[in-house]
Order: C-alpha cells, then structure tokens, then sequence
C-alpha cells in the first residue's frame, strides 16, 4: 500500500519553490528578540529536533536574537497544546513545534483540540519515516524482519514514539499492510517520543522501531542503529546506505511535516515577525546546514496556505486511517 501522502507534501514543497522566487534575503538583520519553543515530547524526538534545529539556524544566522526550549511531554501532545491556549495571553514570544500527530489525534480523539485552536504560523519541513534494529541484531533488511515477525508473532515487538494509532505505529501498519500482513495484528510498543522509544530499541525492549529519519540517521552513521528501509521515493542524500521500502517490494511511501503554532489570539504583529524570520532563514547556509545534516525536504506553507494543507492531510489521512482500521 502507497501512503500517498509523500506526493502531496512534495508537490506543496515545489509551490513553495515558485513562492521564492524573489526572497528577501537573510543578511543578518534580526527579525525578533526572543523565540521560546514550547516541544509536546521528550528530547531526542522529531519534534525536539526540528525545534532544536529551527533555533540553531534562526539564532545563528542572526534572525532571532536568543532562542529557549521547553520540553513538555503528555496526552499524545496534548498537554502542551493545552497550555499554550490557556497560558494564551503569557506566551507571545511561544512557537509550538508539531506535526502529522495534531491531525492524526484530533482525529482519534486521544486530545479535544485541534489546529484550527492555534494561531498557524508556518509548515517548514518534511521528515522521511523508517524501520530501524539495533546494529547487533541478526535483521540485516525488511525481509528478514517480515520473517521475523511471522516466526515469532506477538512476541516480535515494534515500538513507535507515538500513541497507538499515532504517527510511528501507522507508519508500521501500512508497511505491514505493503507486506500482505494484518496491519493492526502485530505487536506495537508505544513510547513518550522518540528518544525514549530509540532508548528502548538500544536496550532491547523492542525488537525494532518506526521512527523519523532524522531521529535515526546519525546513530545510523555512528553504527548504533540499521536502517532498514525509508519511506521515500529515493534513496535519501543524508544517508544513502539506506535502501528504500519501495526498492525492497513495499509500496509504502510517506512524509511526515512538521511546522509551528503559537498561541491563539496572537497580535498580528507578533505573528508576522515569526512568519519573516522562518521565510528568510530558508536563504541561509545555517539553515541549509541544519536541513541537510537531517535529511529533511523543505516544505513552506505560511498562513492561509497552511491551512489549506492542514485541511487537505486531515482528509487523507482520515481515509487512510478508515482503510487500516484504525478509525
């Protein structure tokens, strides 16, 4: 089975190619004083890296004078989406970093909310998904974990930094599906984020695990983890020994994006000053630094278009949810 997801967020990447046409460039002049990014997981997840990195490059190429990080984990991110709405008024300087999960758990019910509670600041990027073992597993490929998994059954554990049903674990479920298997009977172990989830595979918990390429490819290139396949047409620049789920027989492709809420009622003004700083860092080397050291495919979507996009994956990624059986 295709996640045909991948198509629709390259294709808004190539829109957002066109939108540049002419940009502003970024020649230093800081845009605002201060960013604090408010992270819904524990550190070392895609989110506490997108954030992390989004900061590295806004502060280094002089956009943002100063930038902090807040860890809030809970309620599949709804913890965090809680306090920025009723801390409202307190957090004008506040930019949630999120991702597939805010439509995916919207959707499930696992929090109330949903983005259209936020003020929507911007999509920036687009994160690969894989399946990775540990570097001392006997799994060399999908194959050998499909075999795995039919020899062992239920005792054959995959783990996810995400819900049952989130991000992590459909990821799993359509590659399962790709494979002729029952995408909601295997074994799936949920984790709070990817860190502790990636902890969990290196101690041995979990057998293997569904994750962004990003949390994967440098313990990839340290030797501490096998990637076994990635969710992307080709093979990925950042880590080109890593085969695609496409060349190993699996018609899987996906993008996960990723982007930035503030607060609800956020003054224009404020809302502006974000939006620049995130369009002008695009044009520096800090940010393509940044982008390339993860992998990631640079997707924009800014104000209206943004939500454009987020009503659009809501719709396939409802139906996609519905054919999986998981609403």
């Amino acid at each position: 089975m295709t996640m045909n997801m991948t198509r629709r967020v390259v294709m808004a990447a190539a829109a957002v190619t066109l939108a540049f046409t002419n940009p502003a460039a970024a020649d230093g002049h800081q845009v605002m004083d201060e960013i604090n990014f408010l992270i819904p997981g524990g550190a070392g997840g895609g989110w506490d890296g997108t954030a992390r990195g989004t900061g590295e490059a806004l502060t280094g190429a002089g956009l943002v004078g100063n930038a902090s990080y807040e860890n809030m984990s809970g309620g599949g991110g709804g913890v965090a989406i809680a306090h920025l709405i009723e801390n409202a008024d307190s957090l004008p300087n506040t930019m949630m970093v999120n991702s597939t999960p805010i439509v995916i758990r919207s959707l499930t019910g696992v929090f109330p909310q949903s983005f259209r509670d936020l003020t929507l600041v911007a999509g920036t990027i687009g994160d690969y998904a894989t399946i990775v073992v540990n570097t001392d597993s006997p799994i060399q490929s999908m194959d050998d974990l499909l075999a795995a998994y039919r020899a062992d059954g239920m005792s054959f554990a995959i783990g996810g930094g995400s819900v049952p049903g989130g991000l992590d674990h459909l990821v799993a479920a359509s590659v399962m599906q790709a494979a002729g298997e029952d995408p909601t009977a295997f074994n799936y172990i949920p984790y709070d984020a990817g860190g502790a989830a990636m902890a969990g595979l290196l101690s041995g918990e979990i057998q293997a695990l569904s994750t962004g390429f990003s949390e994967a490819v440098t313990l990839a290139q340290q030797g501490e983890v096998r990637i076994l396949g990635v969710t992307s047409d080709e093979r990925v620049a950042a880590f080109e020994d890593a085969p695609t789920m496409k060349e190993q027989g699996l018609d899987t492709t996906f993008v996960n994006w990723r982007g930035f809420f503030a607060a609800p009622g956020l003054p224009d003004d404020k809302l502006a000053m974000m939006q620049d700083a995130i369009a002008k860092m695009y044009d520096t080397p800090e940010w393509e630094e940044v982008r390339a050291r993860n992998g990631w495919v640079n997707i924009y979507n800014n104000g209206d278009d943004f939500r454009t996009f987020l009503e659009e994956q809501e719709q396939v990624i409802g139906d996609l949810m519905k054919t999986l059986g998981f609403l």
